[in-house]
């Protein structure tokens, strides 16, 4: 059978759109391919079966819909999310007791710490019924919060460093022999002192003006050693776009009939764990500075094209800059996914301004 010309898509009648709408609205709660006469069973359409029938070959042909071969039922292509999204979709806005609970929850986890991304991520999860993402707040240039040297074994420490938005690295370090935790602890006092609130090249140039050679002592020579160590643990934090990806609901993404292979979703997992895929997404999300979806195909990986991703950026560019979002079936409910990942992104925003403040 010869194909019908896909015709421009333009700006859809009123009764097209509700078509439209009415489809996607079913096909997203149902996950089965919607026929004409459940849609006037459903929805009070006002027009007859064979004027739907007419409309949905319309849209069909437009490319919002397609046709699988078994069954009598259309489903939305990504061009019809797409327009859907944009179109569409009614604002959708959490309500103020759930708005409240969740600033509740973050009122009581530590301040700046990873706990805020894990909750940031399981709060979309279940808000969503998807898979909720949050990176850390990453800075172009790291400043230090905290240092910890903590003696693990013989000739062995672990450097702990907290930077200002949360973030927390651990370095192994060899020590002298005669080094122990006592003088750990001294040195970490010496050590924040020279870094608190210092960026790399500041604490740098810091360890370069301290004496060396005969005139250091054993506690200068061991500051130097850890300072030498932590310039390095902040070079390599510096250079990556991402730190940290924090992910929650999988189970949410693995129960929907589109991901009954366990092993589609570890692909799909596994995709957005790519730092350079990811590392793009969040430049581009920060730049444009407001939430942004990739719906199936408008994602680059082969693996992504059966999900869709709402994402939105958190933080100030310049200082620190994150995103949180949603990850599911191209069949998600958007406005709730959008109105949920844009509450949950001001919120993040609030407490970076609060660490700037």
């Amino acid at each position: 059978m010869a194909r019908r010309p896909r015709r421009t898509i333009g700006s859809l009648d009123a009764r097209s759109g509700a078509i439209l709408r009415a489809v996607i609205d079913k096909y997203i709660t149902s996950a089965t391919p919607v026929s004409s006469g459940s849609l006037v069973s459903h929805y009070p359409m006002g027009v007859s079966s064979a004027t739907v029938r007419n409309t949905l070959s319309d849209l069909e042909a437009m490319g919002l819909l397609t046709h699988p071969h078994t069954s009598a039922g259309r489903v939305p292509t990504d061009e019809g999310y797409r327009y859907y999204v944009q179109v569409l979709a009614d604002e959708w806005s959490l309500p103020p007791v759930e708005q409240r609970m969740i600033r509740h929850q973050f009122g009581q986890v530590e301040f700046a710490s990873e706990h805020w991304f894990r909750l940031a991520a399981s709060t979309l999860a279940t808000n969503t019924g998807t898979a909720g993402l949050a990176t850390t707040a990453k800075p172009q240039e790291a400043r230090v919060r905290r240092v910890d040297l903590v003696s693990v074994q013989d000739r062995l420490a672990m450097l702990v460093v907290v930077f200002r938005e949360g973030t927390m690295k651990q370095a192994l370090q060899n020590l002298p022999a005669t080094a122990n935790q006592e003088q750990l602890s001294r040195v970490a006092i010496l050590l924040n002192v020279l870094a608190v609130d210092r960026t790399v090249d500041e604490i740098d140039a810091a360890l370069a003006d301290l004496p060396r050679g005969d005139e250091c002592t054993a506690d200068s020579a061991l500051l130097i050693c850890m300072g030498d160590g932590l310039v390095r643990t902040m070079r390599e934090f510096d250079a990556a776009v991402i730190d940290d990806l924090f992910s929650d609901g999988l189970l949410n993404v693995m129960a929907a009939p589109e991901f009954d292979r366990s092993e589609k979703v570890r692909r799909v997992f596994a995709a957005l764990e790519n730092r350079a895929y990811l590392g793009s997404l969040v430049e581009g999300v920060a730049r444009a500075g407001t939430i942004q979806i990739f719906i199936g195909h408008e994602n680059g990986p082969l693996e992504m094209q059966d999900v869709s991703l709402v994402l939105a950026p958190y933080g100030r560019i310049g200082r620190a800059v994150g995103v949180v979002g949603v990850l599911g079936p191209t069949r998600m409910p958007y406005a709730q996914a959008i109105a949920s990942v844009e509450f949950v992104s001001g919120l993040m925003n609030e407490l970076v301004e609060h660490l700037y403040a």
